[in-house]
């Protein structure tokens, strides 16, 4: 399974929770269990429920921190987070997974502020709010797990955000050091696109840029929405889930390798043909009989291999050969995918073909199982017919 993230209005923690959860309905249950689990129960309400604006709907999901909550939490220390997490009942790779973001986003805090990365004080971040997000965050990467993460072009933004440290450029100086090696794009929308808890996010995920790099199906998708509203654009996070595509066929590119031979006696050339077909690099060999300059009879030899193994195909047919000039070039070749199933010592082949499964065993298995023709017939019938009966 393969996720890709588009961030059309930008990406928040927020965003990327609600995204995932309108992707993945069946999580949904599992907030209250995190929040317990976490201790953040006492300190926070959530709220997940569906969303609609003037054109499109999804989720949006808040955590709103209690009013209960001390003012100094609001400044908290990486060393008092990571402290935090490793004494939660969450599972280790979640915790591992918080701890990350977190520690990216320390990283980015210190190059922006000039300080170590331990004796980062979070100010915005640092809020029991955002240290629900980063924590639930890591639990439904973790819940999901996806073989791969991609992402398009992010919206840079523009404009200034008020900070503890005052006003700051957009984007913040630590989301600009976060999202150092991702492609940007500047599409004319003012204010914050990216906060420093989705830029972490982003950070962690090392997700590749663009959709899926192989032919690939969509089964579901999400939206996930932001608070902020942007003049004649929605403010969401859409979140699309690929498998990989199976096809009943598989194109590849071959090398076919031709060249004459006229000099060999038929008995050498015959064991160098043979020696040819039993090389692992090596498809197939065929040979015709030609004739050549002054009518001389020749054997002409067609070699095919894998195009990444034509240099060592090229070098067998010299030294097998007396050839001392060798044709090739690359094509490509479409071939049905096939199974294979052993049945009573005889390996049998079978294929989809126009929507029928058919069945080839292997001949020389069938010939060291058999005496005769008529035996061989009928173990070669037995074998294919066993295998497609199992199968189908």
């Amino acid at each position: 399974m393969d996720l890709h993230l588009e961030p059309l209005g930008g990406i928040s923690g927020d965003m990327f929770i609600s995204a995932i959860l309108d992707c993945c309905p069946e999580l949904v249950t599992e907030i209250p269990i995190v929040f317990s689990t976490m201790g953040l129960s006492a300190n926070v309400n959530t709220s997940y429920v569906k969303h609609k604006d003037h054109t499109l709907s999804g989720s949006r999901f808040t955590v709103i921190p209690k009013k209960t909550v001390p003012q100094d939490h609001l400044h908290t220390s990486f060393r008092t987070i990571r402290r935090i997490l490793q004494k939660s009942g969450l599972s280790l790779t979640v915790i591992e997974r918080a701890t990350d973001i977190f520690a990216k986003l320390a990283d980015a805090e210190s190059r922006a502020h000039g300080c170590p990365p331990e004796d980062v004080t979070f100010h915005e971040v640092g809020a029991w709010d955002s240290i629900a997000d980063i924590t639930f965050a890591a639990f439904l990467i973790d819940a999901v797990a996806a073989n791969s993460w991609s992402v398009s072009a992010i919206p840079l933004g523009s404009g200034q955000v008020s900070s503890q440290h005052g006003i700051l450029p957009v984007p913040a100086p630590a989301t600009h050091f976060l999202l150092e090696g991702f492609v940007m794009v500047d599409d004319g929308h003012l204010g914050e696109r990216v906060t420093p808890t989705g830029a972490a996010i982003l950070k962690h995920l090392e997700p590749s840029y663009g959709g899926p790099s192989t032919p690939a199906k969509l089964t579901r998708s999400g939206i996930g929405f932001g608070t902020k509203t942007f003049e004649g654009m929605s403010n969401i996070l859409r979140v699309s889930q690929f498998e990989p595509h199976i096809s009943r066929t598989n194109t590849e590119q071959i090398s076919v390798i031709t060249f004459e031979v006229d000099d060999q006696t038929p008995e050498d050339l015959a064991i160098g043909i043979d020696n040819l077909r039993h090389l692992s690099n090596i498809i197939d060999v065929t040979q015709n009989v030609v004739f050549g300059k002054k009518g001389r009879q020749a054997m002409q030899l067609q070699v095919l291999c894998l195009a990444e193994h034509e240099s060592q195909a090229m070098d067998a047919c010299f030294n097998e050969t007396t050839t001392i000039g060798i044709r090739y070039h690359r094509v490509n070749r479409r071939i049905l995918n096939r199974t294979e199933t052993l049945h009573k010592g005889i390996n049998v082949k079978t294929v989809m073909r126009s929507g029928k499964l058919t069945a080839k065993a292997d001949i020389d298995d069938v010939a060291q199982s058999a005496t005769s023709h008529n035996s061989r017939v009928d173990s070669r019938t037995r074998a294919e017919s066993s295998v497609l009966k199992k199968l189908k």
